[in-house]
């Protein structure tokens, strides 16, 4: 497990922003900030944040709290400590209620005789896991931005930092599970040379299971010709990644059980106990815990699996990743180093169609594309596959106005007059433009085609929010 230091750091400047709302301490403030200043962490004003990491003072949960949390999720979602002046502040229900607003963590000044300290080795901890996903490696094996993918990327670049735990990665086929469990292996701080094993659960022969995991001796069946070693002794010192590890048989979860928590096992024809170490990842696009239910997985082995459970989002999820991942994947078939722009019927084709398959599915489609476009100008729709074209002639992708009737529908059935309707719709669209504009009034309001006072009037309602 990383051990973590606070000390200070000359070398790179560590940013947040801090923000005071309220009646706080002069002395206590000016303390954090001696604090932060020793510890090489510049300070920024909160306007001017982006998505840094952030610390909000303040003396008492009221509106202005709770506002200022909801709008800097809205524009940026950065992780923020909420600090109170006292504990009264943050108990109860109070604490509850300032996670759902929008913080992270919560912190009573009063509570810890070293609290600019605590607030600072958090708030370093945060800034080190942004750095890593920040770096080049990390957007390139997984792109995207949305905020279900961040979240996703956040917790396990946390895990591979900062323990040695067991992962399990669950979603569904073709979301990228194995492309997570090996930035999970790269963030890993072991040596650079550590291993990073396969094994596909689906391909695993029951007879040969045991040679496939623990390896054999020497005749230890017909047609061990020679020793060899198995997956856990391939995997020591790195990770070893079990994908699709519910189609494994319950004879061989029940094998598995001692490695996976003690870290010994025996070659198959072996009485000698040999040692192990690796980082466990498996992956899944059932749940597990219905499978548990089911009598198909050993519970026993789940709770060994899962000490930290990441879930890959769909496409459907993350669907403003898909201009990204539509760059991204046509950089891998064009070999001029101009990338064509897609005609706006075929971004709308794109933007708007079902993904079973997800980004897996998303990629075939686009190398097709790739592969039928002919420079120069635009992709157009001629560039997609015959079997697209089919599909929107019979009307197969989602039909904006079919999903806006949905909505309508559903939103009256639950009672909602037109007047809601009306402030539903309006509130969404001023939420998704701030956040994809991070929070930029004029080109949010010449998206909205309202006036830049209008999105600013939007704001202040939202900070005023109870």
């Amino acid at each position: 497990m990383k051990k973590y230091n606070i000390e200070p750091n000359r070398t790179s400047k560590l940013r947040l922003w801090l923000h005071h709302i309220g009646e706080f301490p002069l002395q206590s403030r000016n303390a954090l900030l001696e604090e932060f200043k020793r510890l090489g962490i510049v300070v920024e004003d909160s306007e001017k944040c982006g998505s840094l990491p952030g610390v909000l003072l303040f003396n008492q949960l009221d509106s202005e709290v709770q506002g200022f949390l909801k709008q800097m999720q809205t524009l940026y979602a950065p992780p923020i400590l909420a600090v109170s002046v006292n504990a009264n502040a943050v108990a109860g229900e109070c604490s509850w209620t300032l996670l759902r607003s929008g913080a992270k963590d919560i912190f009573a000044w009063d509570s810890c005789r070293q609290a600019a300290q605590a607030i600072a080795s958090r708030m370093k901890h945060w800034l080190e896991i942004e750095a890593s996903l920040n770096t080049a490696d990390v957007k390139a094996r997984l792109r995207g931005r949305s905020r279900a993918l961040l979240k996703v990327l956040y917790a396990a670049t946390e895990a591979a930092g900062f323990s040695r735990t067991a992962v399990l990665i669950s979603g569904e086929t073709g979301t990228g599970k194995e492309l997570l469990a090996r930035m999970l292996h790269t963030l890993d701080p072991a040596p650079e040379a550590r291993p990073f094993v396969v094994c596909d659960c689906t391909t695993i022969v029951p007879e040969l299971s045991g040679s496939e995991f623990f390896g054999h001796e020497r005749g230890a069946f017909t047609g061990a010709v020679r020793a060899r070693d198995g997956a856990f002794a391939e995997a020591d010192g790195g990770t070893l990644f079990l994908d699709e590890v519910a189609e494994l048989p319950l004879r061989l979860q029940a094998e598995l059980l001692r490695v996976i928590q003690e870290g010994t096992y025996k070659r198959v024809g072996s009485n000698q106990w040999l040692h192990t170490d690796f980082r466990l990842v498996c992956a899944s696009h059932r749940d597990l815990k219905d499978e548990i239910k089911a009598g198909h997985f050993r519970e026993d082995l789940y709770y060994r699996i899962a000490g930290c459970v990441l879930r890959m989002p769909s496409l459907g999820e993350r669907r403003e990743d898909i201009p990204c991942l539509v760059q991204a994947f046509l950089a891998e078939t064009m070999t001029d180093e101009t990338i064509p722009v897609l005609d706006s019927s075929v971004h709308d084709h794109l933007m708007q169609r079902p993904y079973p398959g997800n980004v897996r599915e998303l990629r075939q489609l686009v190398l097709l594309m790739g592969q039928r476009y002919v420079p120069p100008g635009p992709i157009t729709l001629g560039c997609l596959p015959e079997t697209e074209l089919s599909s929107i002639t019979d009307g197969q992708p989602v039909d904006a106005e079919d999903v806006w009737e949905k909505a309508v529908h559903t939103t009256l059935t639950q009672g909602r007059g037109l007047a809601e309707l009306r402030t539903i719709v309006a509130d969404t669209a001023y939420r998704i433009v701030l956040r994809e504009e991070c929070g930029d009034t004029r080109r949010s309001a010449r998206r909205l085609q309202v006036s830049q006072r209008a999105v600013q009037q939007y704001l202040r309602t939202q900070t005023a929010l109870p």
